[in-house]
């Protein structure tokens, strides 16, 4: 896993962050994070952007699910997991919270956006499954 350079973005997170980045001049920083997921499923509907919203994902040991209440916020593209947080910072837990949601999906490209500051802002995470 490693945080993807600039070089690197594409047209899917591209517009996943543009879709934040109209949510957050809208409402600002301030709110709780179910505000910014509801008004991101309004703009991500407007903009035609493929999401599914709070999907259960399970980790497994020796075949058993671990936890049963384990919800990725946001699956865009039906390839990006996106987790949306509205803190004033985000830290390694957060990035190890995306970390794993792209293990347990089987999906390579996150996003960690939080709309908790005065500017919106934005991780890229690609994860490479164990071979």
């Amino acid at each position: 896993m490693f945080n993807i350079p600039p070089s690197s973005q594409d047209a899917r997170t591209f517009a996943i962050i543009g879709a934040a980045y109209e949510v957050h001049r809208v409402l600002g920083a301030g709110y709780l994070e179910v505000f910014y997921k509801d008004a991101l499923e309004i703009e991500f509907t407007e903009r035609q952007i493929q999401f599914r919203r709070e999907l259960p994902c399970s980790v497994q040991y020796k075949g058993r699910d671990l936890r049963r209440d384990y919800h990725v916020d946001f699956i865009c593209f039906d390839e990006v997991v996106l987790e949306i947080k509205a803190r004033s910072v985000t830290g390694p837990a957060d990035h190890a919270q995306v970390i794993s949601y792209l293990a347990s999906t089987r999906k390579r490209h996150g996003l960690l956006l939080n709309f908790g500051t005065s500017k919106l802002e934005h991780k890229r995470f690609i994860w490479e499954p164990r071979t």
